[in-house]
């Protein structure tokens, strides 16, 4: 395994932190707020082609690979971009790995004719193409409500696990220039529930294999998320340096106080993990290998726990001034939060990667966690 930047994945990170740093100013951010969503920055992020680029090239994508759009998440997170763009691309990268007349399996949505459904197909390619926006319900339906769906309140399109059955819902009355039903949350995320209309909803997959595409979905959304919380947490942490060698206390630095260097130096060590994971699972999703969800869920835990202890020792290292809402320092803190509990209780999620990895779970954590349609366990 080598996790050395090639070339061509070095200028992709220089060219995107250039970009998200100019057209994602925490000004930028204020103003999106409260929806969360800034239209004119998504159409750039589309026009950039970052929402399909791990879409296979005979598909309309760029045909690159996870660690290319964790770089961009990365990019994301340090610059608290307002687009859904993990959401967008793993979104794209399930529906059109469905839609592929190459892999197309029995379980896949199908027309009469025993080939993939026309309406996937074009659907497809709209949302490869930008031209309708796609997301993942994180959380299987409940009856017919898919509850608290990242971007759902901005989304054309949501693919959502309803029972054995994986749905592409088409939401005629929402859509970027669109928004409604968000619900309100710390974070400003554009949330919303998301009703499911049989009469606008589209079978994607069946039995098994939705089962599998749908958990495969998940990991892939964990692993970039992972990535933009780790870079989420390095500004955050840069921001909290820069305080502390300005802010004075009994008339000197309070970057000279022993206990803060520690604490930043402890956060500078861990936030270093959080990388190494989100990008060892990236690669492991790109090599196909059998750890790669495993990797996923260990790299989404780990930064979403460095992320949080990092924005919020910077934010107490403000004093008072970390609370305002004048001092970016709340962005990256309340972000921190609200982006990892998107995908429910981290006690949950712990318990079902331990039994993933070693055995059965204890029965008060199977209690706690999530029917085993909406997770592997």
């Amino acid at each position: 395994m080598d996790l050395d930047f090639t070339d061509d994945q070095s200028a992709l990170r220089d060219t995107l932190r250039t970009f998200f740093e100019k057209e994602s100013s925490t000004a930028a951010v204020r103003a999106a707020e409260p929806l969360g969503f800034d239209a004119a920055l998504w159409r750039k992020v589309v026009d950039l082609g970052l929402a399909a680029i791990a879409v296979p090239e005979h598909l309309g994508g760029g045909g690159a690979g996870f660690v290319e759009l964790a770089i961009a998440a990365e990019c994301l997170g340090q610059s608290l971009a307002p687009v859904p763009l993990i959401e967008a691309a793993v979104a794209n990268d399930l529906i059109a790995s469905l839609s592929d007349g190459g892999s197309w399996s029995a379980d896949a949505g199908s027309s009469s004719s025993g080939g993939p459904d026309a309406r996937l197909e074009s659907l497809t390619t709209r949302a490869v193409a930008g031209e309708l926006l796609a997301t993942l319900a994180l959380h299987p339906a409940t009856g017919d409500l898919a509850r608290l769906v990242p971007a759902g309140a901005v989304a054309d399109l949501v693919a959502v696990l309803r029972g054995d059955e994986l749905l592409l819902l088409r939401q005629p009355d929402r859509g970027p220039a669109a928004p409604g039903g968000t619900v309100h949350n710390l974070g400003a995320l554009p949330l919303a529930d998301c009703p499911i209309d049989t009469e606008h909803a589209l079978v994607l997959a069946r039995g098994p294999a939705a089962v599998r595409a749908y958990r495969r979905a998940l990991s892939r959304w964990e692993l970039l998320t992972g990535a933009a919380l780790f870079g989420l947490g390095s500004k955050a942490l840069d921001i909290g340096v820069d305080y502390v060698m300005q802010r004075k206390a009994f008339g000197v630095l309070i970057g000279t106080f022993q206990t803060i260097q520690h604490r930043l130096a402890d956060n500078a060590i861990a936030l270093d993990g959080a990388r190494l994971l989100a990008y060892e699972a990236a690669w492991a999703q790109d090599e196909n290998l059998p750890t790669a969800d495993t990797s996923a869920t260990m790299a989404f835990l780990f930064a979403a726990e460095t992320a949080y202890k990092t924005a919020s020792e910077v934010l107490h290292f403000h004093g008072g001034y970390g609370y305002t809402l004048e001092y970016d320092i709340q962005l990256y803190f309340r972000r921190a939060k609200a982006w990892s509990l998107v995908a429910g209780d981290s006690r949950a999620a712990y318990a079902r990667l331990a039994h993933r990895v070693f055995g059965a779970a204890p029965a008060q954590a199977q209690a706690q966690a999530p029917a085993p349609a909406e997770r592997a366990g």
